[in-house]
């Protein structure tokens, strides 16, 4: 197969001469958004992540095998995709870990106020806080039942939360107490201390999390957002957590990266917030050069 890569894959050079003895031709792109190496129609597969958004799609007339170094599909013409019949693999596994302990961490340093003993660190102020909460006993709710979704209930299960799903698909696993339909989210929001969106980016899923659904939460609840800005209105979030008829939350990704520096979120002393970072992990080049790997010996 002739396969474009791409940096997106960060070890692939090192993997390059491994590639070509299972049959396959190389060609390598850097920078996604650079000219191409090669005439389009030369390529049968790549390896990237968001080339499509520099590339038509439709350009590669024979294309028929995808590998994304992402968990998401966002970023690439699913309809283009199905309608041509093209392979099309993810890196599904590869980020879940570290995501769920970002969501975690970041529930856990909300609820230890660990802003306010960071700043009395700085200020050399002993001052004891009579408001620290415990994530032991309290119902997480994770929306989108996943890869990601599911590390993150194994986590917070370990707590002692109370751990409930919600999905498209609903299914038994032991990860959760209990995983609904979509269609019982509206009831169960009430009664939800922590909300965790790992849904992925789609038109169904664009602002699940509208002002009507928020509002739904308690005002003690913390959201934590891991899946894509779009699922969530940040307009709304940003009204409900300046009223504090919402606790706090933990925001990883925006409607608009980078983050404007004159949003409001910034500056908001109950928000945890990261450059789209949740993923990083010093094992994910690993895991995801055996996925990528796998995948090619079967082609």
């Amino acid at each position: 197969m002739n396969l474009l890569i791409t940096g997106a894959w960060s070890d692939a050079k090192a993997h390059f001469a491994e590639i070509e003895a299972l049959g396959h031709a190389i060609r390598f792109l850097q920078q996604e958004a650079d000219e191409l190496p090669c005439e389009p129609v030369w390529v049968e597969g790549v390896i990237c992540n968001g080339l499509f958004l520099h590339h038509p799609i439709g350009q590669f007339h024979n294309l028929r095998f995808i590998q994304l170094t992402s968990a998401g599909f966002d970023r690439v013409d699913m309809d283009y995709v199905q309608a041509h019949g093209i392979e099309i693999h993810n890196a599904r596994g590869v980020y879940s870990i570290p995501m769920a302990e970002f969501a975690v961490c970041g529930v856990l340093q909300l609820y230890k106020q660990a802003r306010f003993f960071y700043e009395n660190q700085i200020a050399r102020r002993w001052e004891k806080h009579r408001g620290l909460q415990e994530l032991s006993g309290k119902t997480v709710t994770i929306l989108g039942c996943g890869s990601v979704g599911t590390e993150c209930a194994v986590r917070f299960k370990a707590f002692g939360c109370h751990v409930l799903g919600v999905d498209l698909y609903p299914r038994e696993d032991e990860a959760y107490e209990r995983m609904l339909p979509l269609t019982e989210l509206e009831a169960i929001l009430p009664d939800t201390d922590v909300l965790v969106l790992t849904v992925p980016l789609t038109e169904q899923t664009t602002h699940l999390m509208n002002r009507e659904r928020l509002e739904l939460l308690p005002e003690t609840a913390v959201l934590v957002n891991i899946s894509r800005g779009k699922v969530l209105d940040e307009t709304a979030l940003c009204d409900l957590l300046q009223s504090r008829s919402l606790s706090g939350a933990v925001l990883d990704v925006f409607e608009q990266e980078p983050l404007d520096a004159g949003n409001k979120l910034w500056n908001a002393e109950n928000v945890i917030l990261t450059p789209h970072n949740s993923f990083v992990s010093e094992i994910n080049n690993g895991r995801l050069t055996s996925a990528i790997l796998e995948c090619l010996e079967n082609k």
